[in-house]
């Protein structure tokens, strides 16, 4: 078994670093969007080209089809720690929370709250928000202005018997940090509240153990993820047979069915398959055994390791410059590699000045106007943000830093 990640077999994974427009790019946007892996390329256009057709129907290639989206369910539940009818797949993450948030309208009563906080990006804490509209409480966790951090003693105030969901994010697009979700998900139990965790920023550093960690309900994005452009969700049969099914009325008693209305995309759907395939490749490759979701915690503690070792250069020459503020932690322990810093200048000139050294970055609010604005940083001014993933290499990472030189 090695423990260290080998980058030349990650990186022939991915089509893209193989492509004439992308050679000699380093791309910093993966918050945004992550290349895509080689094995749900294949799988969508087999798919296109062979089972394009309404899956489940008794013919071959509408049998092969509906197989390969049962397939890509029952391999991706079980590397996260779930049964395989307590994962569904939206048209994104966004989608999925206003369906739920639906639900839960329609499950509460008068007098009921719920709690959200200002560190997430807008798709999570917005639909929540707007429950206030109909009469239901909402409460605030609110960040430290200057750290970002989220405070569970914070929480614990806030909680209490009214609390029927507390709403927060694995990590932030902007913030970085890691929250605890084992400890908070305890409290807001205790408390007899329902968690809903958004892991649309931490995903794609490694598939998390929803079953292990207790969360009712965890979303996040494929398309960050090396995958399409779906939204995966996982929720609690206890949870999810209690609220009102949003889907057909007939097909109430199917739990994967009950929070997407919209009919599935059937390609998208199997192709995410290959988001497995991807994560046993890995394994197998690095030696690690065991059942699925041992298997994908061997490779998420893999990628999080290469991840902190590039973090750790990259964090020091940031603190390193006085006209820089690094939101969220300075050290690579206990955040992802999205890395936001507030400059003179908006994020957005800066980012454009980057790609003409061959940084593909970002900038500007990334819809992150909430947490921005608690840290006392205009989101029209906005900040740059790098990040990246297990497939970046410490050239790049060397690129980066000399292109920072040059701009700033």
């Amino acid at each position: 078994m090695s423990g260290t990640l080998d980058l030349d077999f990650v990186r022939g994974q991915f089509p893209a670093f193989a492509e004439a427009p992308l050679s000699g790019q380093a791309f910093f946007e993966n918050a945004g969007g992550s290349y895509t892996c080689g094995p749900v390329i294949d799988r969508l256009t087999r798919f296109y080209r062979q089972r394009k057709v309404q899956p489940y129907a008794p013919y071959a290639a509408s049998t092969l089809g509906g197989a390969e989206m049962d397939e890509a369910r029952a391999r991706l539940a079980a590397m996260m720690g779930v049964d395989t009818d307590e994962l569904s797949f939206g048209p994104s993450t966004t989608q999925n929370t206003y369906v739920l948030a639906r639900a839960f309208a329609q499950w509460m009563r008068p007098g009921d709250a719920i709690i959200v906080t200002n560190q997430d990006h807008e798709a999570n804490t917005g639909p929540w928000r707007r429950l206030a509209d109909e009469g239901f409480e909402v409460r605030e966790w609110q960040i430290d202005p200057d750290s970002g951090h989220l405070d569970p003693a914070d929480l614990e105030e806030l909680l209490d018997d009214k609390v029927r969901l507390v709403c927060y994010p694995h990590c932030s697009n902007v913030v970085g940090e890691v929250n605890p979700v084992v400890e908070i998900t305890a409290l807001a139990h205790a408390a007899g509240a329902f968690v809903c965790v958004d892991g649309v920023s931490y995903a794609p550093h490694g598939l998390p153990n929803v079953g292990a960690m207790g969360p009712d309900i965890y979303l996040f994005s494929a398309y960050k993820t090396y995958g399409p452009h779906q939204g995966i969700m996982t929720i609690r049969r206890e949870l999810g047979m209690q609220l009102p099914n949003q889907g057909h009325y007939f097909n109430e008693s199917s739990l994967y069915k009950r929070f997407t209305p919209a009919g599935p995309d059937h390609a998208q759907v199997a192709a995410s398959a290959g988001m497995a395939d991807y994560i046993d490749a890995l394994a197998a490759h690095h030696g690690l055994d065991g059942d699925a979701a041992t298997r994908a915690a061997g490779v998420h503690d893999m990628m999080r390791a290469h991840e902190e070792e590039l973090l750790t250069p990259l964090l020091d020459y940031l603190k390193s410059r006085n006209s820089i503020r690094l939101l969220g932690p300075d050290t690579p322990q206990n955040r992802a590699p999205t890395v936001a810093i507030r400059l003179d200048r908006p994020g957005e000139e800066v980012a454009r000045d980057l790609a003409a050294h061959d940084i593909m970055a970002g900038g500007g609010d990334f819809y992150a106007v909430r947490p921005l604005r608690a840290m006392g940083v205009d989101p029209s001014h906005g900040v740059l943000r790098l990040s990246f993933v297990h497939y970046t290499t410490r050239a790049e990472i060397d690129l980066l830093m000399t292109a920072l030189d040059e701009v700033l």
